[in-house]
């Protein structure tokens, strides 16, 4: 079964020092280390296609018509905004270069809708989808569900997402996830990759 990690929020304002959303996800973040997980299970999966969804905006913000919640927030705030630092993909994932491919496009929750991600994963006979990134329950929890609705099997990693807190990242992984996906870790996900 062909596989394909995709990779969402991996973005300075998510992650880096002075990241506008920083404190958002540092917590759970950090508790299980996804950045450092993510990292190493990219340097292991080299022959894996591995596709990143970053969220970008326009200066003004004219993509969000009467938003809510965490997009009326990202407005608020200025967060994604492109061309800006914030909207760049972190340092320890940009330096894969051209081996992660970038979809642009997302400006909303689900990362299929309004690019071409479904579209690509399919050019490339990929079945299974193993997700990546932040936010548990917004964008991760929306993707994995919409792969799962189009028919593709959906691997969440436990030690490569976080959530706006530990509570909720735990509780997402053991009552909402295993509704429609795998919980899996970055070293099983690696294991079943190479074999």
């Amino acid at each position: 079964m062909k596989k394909a990690i995709i990779l969402i929020g991996f973005q300075n304002d998510y992650f880096s020092e002075n990241g506008i959303l920083r404190g958002v996800v540092e917590e759970s973040s950090k508790v299980t280390n996804i950045i450092e997980n993510t990292v190493n299970m990219i340097r292991k999966t080299e022959d894996t296609l591995i596709i990143s969804t970053p969220i970008i905006f326009s200066e003004d913000y004219s993509e969000l018509t009467d938003p809510v919640g965490i997009l009326k927030t990202i407005k608020e705030v200025g967060a994604f905004g492109k061309g800006t630092s914030g909207s760049k993909t972190i340092d320890q994932i940009s330096q894969f270069g051209n081996r992660i491919m970038e979809i642009p496009g997302k400006q909303g929750l689900n990362a299929f809708v309004n690019t071409t991600l479904e579209q690509t994963l399919r050019d490339h006979g990929v079945e299974q989808v193993i997700l990546a990134g932040t936010v548990a329950s917004i964008c991760i929890d929306s993707t994995g569900r919409s792969a799962f609705e189009r028919g593709f099997k959906v691997t969440m990693l436990s030690d490569c997402i976080s959530g706006r807190t530990v509570f909720e990242k735990d509780f997402y992984f053991e009552q909402v996830f295993p509704l429609y996906a795998e919980v899996s870790s970055s070293e099983e996900v690696v294991g079943s990759v190479l074999i």
